[in-house]
């Protein structure tokens, strides 16, 4: 009775072990990743330190390199967890990479459907967005140059509207404004002809004083808004395919983290019953 025990417990061992396949495939998974992460918390961190204290403090809410920082350190902390865990075989560290990565698919997942049912309020939500990074975009660089980017992309000058830009200080149309930019819009909002020399760089002047049709001649007059919702409606497959790009590693993540703590917890059950019968071995 005792050989047939110990023979399958032996049987046993032999089929309940931690796969190093596994182990250093969810390290390595957790590796490349921690490694971006530990990049943007970098530029987040130097992106930062280059900016005024009270500029920073005043847009903190819109600051691109703010929005990296948080991103970066919140996926060191779990890619860490998932590191460790993998090469410590510590359940209780992969257990927490595993439900955050869970956490963190499921808020994507919940974010996707109530965007697409409730997309009025989220269209809301993102003008208002627009808006307020428009009132900051002297105050800081990042963000400026964010948004000259997606105005030069999007071909489209503020918000809703061209006179959105009204509602900085610096191309306000107040009568009270020394700025020289007053009611003027940026330069990113110019229609540039590619046959043109010489470029004219203040082509944006005094814009917002006139009228609609007379304005499209010399500048984007559509706001921001209705032209990404546009590029969406044409870019559906291309959103989906990025949605599914994002989604396959954190599945991956999971289904490695899940295998790993089952093969673990397999084999601290065989080293339990092992070390049980051990001071037995005829029982």
């Amino acid at each position: 009775m005792g050989d047939r025990r110990r023979g399958a417990a032996k049987n046993d061992e032999d089929h309940s072990h931690v796969s190093p396949v596994v182990k250093y495939l969810l390290f390595l998974f957790n590796f490349i990743f921690w490694i971006i992460a530990l990049v943007m918390v970098s530029i987040g961190v130097y992106a930062r330190m280059m900016k005024h204290a009270e500029a920073a403090l005043a847009c903190l809410a819109v600051d691109p390199a703010m929005m990296l920082l948080v991103v970066g350190v919140l996926m060191f902390i779990i890619t860490f967890c998932g590191c460790v865990g993998s090469l410590r075989e510590n359940i209780c560290l992969l257990q927490t990479f595993c439900i955050c990565l869970t956490v963190i698919f499921m808020l994507q997942l919940v974010a996707g459907i109530l965007g697409f049912i409730f997309s009025d309020r989220a269209r809301n939500r993102v003008t208002e967005m627009i808006s307020n990074a428009i009132v900051h975009y002297r105050d800081d660089i990042d963000l400026q140059n964010l948004i000259d980017y997606g105005q030069k992309e999007f071909g489209c000058c503020g918000a809703v509207t061209y006179t959105d830009w009204s509602n900085n200080m610096y191309f306000s149309c107040d009568k009270d404004n020394p700025s020289k930019e007053r009611c003027s819009v940026p330069f990113s909002c110019c229609i540039i002809s590619k046959d043109k020399v010489v470029i004219n760089t203040m082509c944006g002047q005094g814009m917002q004083e006139l009228e609609y049709l007379q304005a499209e001649e010399h500048i984007h007059t559509d706001g921001c808004i209705d032209q990404l919702v546009n590029w969406i409606h044409s870019n559906l497959f291309l959103l989906g395919g990025i949605a599914l790009g994002l989604a396959i590693p954190q599945l991956v993540g999971i289904l490695l983290s899940q295998i790993l703590i089952s093969q673990i917890k397999d084999q601290i059950e065989l080293q339990n019953y092992s070390q049980k019968h051990h001071s037995d071995p005829w029982s």
